[in-house]
């Protein structure tokens, strides 16, 4: 965590980021990356929701549930994500958010799996790792909602 907040400190030394995170398994990673950014920076937190096929005629969408507190425009704001593997999140996340008018707009993830990318050219800057295909739970990261709490990471056998 630290390499992850000295960097982001080095990018934007004179400047003041905003940090935004999805609610609710993002909560932990931004809270403890917050905390190694030794630079003045703000928080803020949105909530995303997903929906199935039902409503979507076979197509799995995403829904904004809560925004943002805060006013992006003209701001450097640095999308905190726990995991990023589609990329389909992050990218409607993204483009919500770039017709905000930030002044720049990046992505910082816990976990990261490139492989499994659907969409090309997303700004992720700051990764913390690289992982296999694998379920993870604890540190925020859940299973029908439970296990968030757990302090480390686990990853869930299968059945």
């Amino acid at each position: 965590m630290a390499e992850l907040g000295t960097e982001i400190a080095e990018d934007y030394a004179d400047r003041e980021p905003l940090l935004v995170a999805a609610l609710k398994a993002s909560t932990i990673f931004c809270a403890d990356l917050s905390r190694a950014i030794p630079i003045h920076h703000a928080l803020d937190f949105l909530e995303l929701a997903g929906y199935g096929s039902a409503e979507t005629g076979g197509h799995s969408g995403i829904r904004l549930l809560k925004d943002l507190d805060t006013e992006i425009t003209g701001r450097d704001v640095i999308v905190v994500e726990d995991v990023i593997d589609t990329g389909l999140t992050l990218n409607y996340l993204c483009k919500n958010l770039s017709l905000r008018g930030p002044r720049s707009l990046v992505a910082a993830t816990f976990l990261d799996r490139p492989y499994r990318r659907l969409v090309d050219d997303l700004p992720v800057r700051y990764v913390g790792f690289t992982v296999p295909d694998e379920l993870f739970v604890g540190y925020g990261f859940d299973l029908d909602e439970r296990f968030r709490n757990l302090p480390d990471l686990h990853v869930l056998e299968a059945a």
